[in-house]
């Protein structure tokens, strides 16, 4: 989602979903769950097969990495989805959800799927709404990732920069396929 949104900013902020997709070398049909999941929060509106940003999503382009994660971790916290899970840590005695926990949650979208839950986890953790412990294949909760009853406060620390920009995967056995993080998955998942 964050390529195609740069991409939109390249061509003035305002462009044919058509044009977007001829730009990627893509189908229509591969850019539209990235635009959905861009919508859902905010970032952009869709009208008459045009993409064009919103005040937010222009904000986030102008956004430092620190700043980008401030306001995609807002969005996400509006979602049912990352609002349930974020509940679910914050009420858990340990403040963890493990990987069978996380996948019930999820099985109550609209599509659960293995690569659903590891591009929920990796926008999770990108957003520093949770971290996810590969080895104990568990959630956990961050301090500090709860709104305050005032709706202002610090944002914790950004995480430990992974291997490459944006979200990464958390551990998968050999024989699971990688995806890229955001799609199509986590769009109808947060629907």
């Amino acid at each position: 989602m964050l390529g195609l949104l740069v991409l939109l900013q390249n061509h003035h902020d305002s462009e044919d979903v058509a044009l977007l997709a001829d730009d990627l070398d893509l189908e229509i049909d591969e850019i539209l769950p990235s635009l959905e999941f861009a919508e859902i929060l905010q970032l952009v509106k869709v009208s008459d097969g045009r993409a064009t940003f919103t005040d937010l999503g222009k904000r986030l382009m102008a956004g430092t990495i620190r700043g980008r994660k401030s306001l995609l971790r807002e969005g996400l916290r509006k979602t049912t989805l990352f609002k349930t899970l974020v509940r679910a840590l914050e009420s858990s005695p340990t403040h963890e959800l493990s990987d069978h926990e996380l996948a019930q949650i999820v099985s109550l979208t609209t599509a659960p799927s293995e690569e659903v839950v590891q591009n929920i986890v990796n926008w999770g953790r990108y957003a520093d709404l949770f971290r996810y412990d590969a080895d104990e294949r568990r959630l956990i909760a961050v301090k500090g990732i709860t709104a305050p009853k005032g709706g202002t406060g610090r944002s914790p620390p950004p995480s430990p920069p992974s291997s490459g920009p944006g979200p990464s995967a958390p551990k998968r056995s050999p024989s699971t396929p990688s995806s890229d993080p955001p799609g199509a998955q986590v769009a109808h998942a947060l629907a």
